[in-house]
């Protein structure tokens, strides 16, 4: 697939989207969905569930066997689990204690947690599934991920604090998790009465796989090839632009989010199983240093550090690229629109490498037209 650097995004959708028989079965359900207002679930190409063989306990790699292979401009459902709370040893005991059934989903979460193992050399991270494999995606192409619906098939989510995590680790003394229970009608979450909080669901984490080189890596720092990114504005009907280091790109993902502030200060979100249906688009020749997303009103450029403001400069110098060699400007001119109509935020401060990402609306460029999928 070729295009001009430009128009690399700004494309628009890629003709209907397949309707394929599904190549693993088991469609997920969106347990908030109201059956009066529910959208047309949109048929995936694949369906990649939330089994002990599709997933993989914390890292990336490229030597992680693929648990799916799909095409360029596929459509794939990919069901993801929360384990927050749920031990290895008594995986039905969290059920019990907090009056929470033990329904089909629950049993998926607690054979998971029997079965998958964590990676020997002692790497933690996140619950995860995948990877999966594209079609044409090679080192120095880069993949467009079109966000076409974040469902979430269990109807709570866990937020938890603990002595010495988030933002104010020294001020924590003990030990706490809070179920968040949600409210189908009104799309919020609450752990007790007189607090709502609006789900907007998303991806926590989205990545490729690193390069060879690099070996397996835990899935709790995000990198240049995505991963834990935290980023709140990845909801249903944005794009997440990530450059391959390997063949086939191996996607994986997880770390469900119901509702997170910027910068996730507790050390996590409200932390739920969300099911995933996107688009992969193979962009041939394109590289990126550095993930890179859009919304219908924005692009979002990505910094990423262990020191703060080094991330926030490193979310400016890709804002200022950005706008510089996508968008026609200088150096300078950049630099002083960055500084008049783009926002900076702090993406998260608790995954070890921290988050910063740049905002840049659309809207302030009153000349150009940009073209969007949905």
């Amino acid at each position: 697939m070729t295009s001009s650097r430009r128009s690399f995004l700004r494309r628009t959708a890629q003709g209907s989207v397949a309707l394929s028989t599904a190549a693993l079965t088991g469609q997920a359900t969106d347990l908030l969905a109201s059956p009066a207002s529910a959208p047309v679930r949109i048929k995936p190409d694949h369906v990649v569930r939330s089994l002990p063989e599709n997933m993989v306990y914390g890292y990336f790699g490229a030597d992680v066997p693929p648990v799916a292979r799909v095409k360029d401009g596929d459509v794939v459902e990919i069901q993801t689990v929360n384990p927050s709370g749920v031990s290895r040893t008594d995986p039905e005991a969290f059920y019990t204690k907090n009056n929470l059934p033990i329904d089909a989903h629950a049993q998926e979460v607690i054979a998971i947690m029997k079965n998958v193992k964590p990676e020997p050399s002692g790497i933690r991270g996140h619950m995860l599934t995948g990877p999966i494999y594209i079609d044409g995606a090679e080192p120095g192409d880069s993949l467009e991920l079109r966000i076409l619906d974040l469902t979430l098939p269990a109807d709570f989510g866990v937020n938890s604090v603990w002595p010495g995590g988030g933002g104010i680790p020294d001020a924590v003394t003990t030990r706490e998790s809070f179920v968040y229970r949600y409210d189908a009608k009104r799309r919020t979450a609450t752990f007790r009465e007189g607090i709502e909080i609006p789900l907007k669901p998303f991806m926590g984490v989205m990545a490729l796989s690193p390069p060879p080189e690099q070996g397996r890596v835990s899935s709790i720092p995000p990198a240049f090839f995505g991963g834990n990114l935290d980023i709140k504005h990845l909801t249903k009907g944005t794009t997440l632009y990530l450059p391959v280091s390997v063949p086939g790109g191996l996607f994986t993902t997880g770390d469900g989010n119901g509702a997170q502030g910027n910068g996730e200060v507790s050390g996590v979100a409200i932390e739920t199983a969300v099911t995933l249906t996107a688009k992969f688009i193979v962009h041939k020749g394109k590289k990126l240093t550095m993930p890179r997303a859009e919304t219908p009103t924005h692009f979002i450029a990505v910094g990423l550090d262990k020191d703060l403001n080094k991330a926030m400069k490193n979310a400016l110098t890709e804002a200022v690229t950005f706008i510089k060699d996508e968008l026609g400007f200088t150096f300078n001119e950049a630099l002083s629109i960055a500084s008049t109509g783009v926002d900076l935020e702090v993406s998260q401060v608790v995954d070890q490498t921290l988050g910063v990402h740049a905002i840049i609306p659309k809207s302030i460029f009153t000349k150009k037209k940009f073209s969007y999928w949905v």
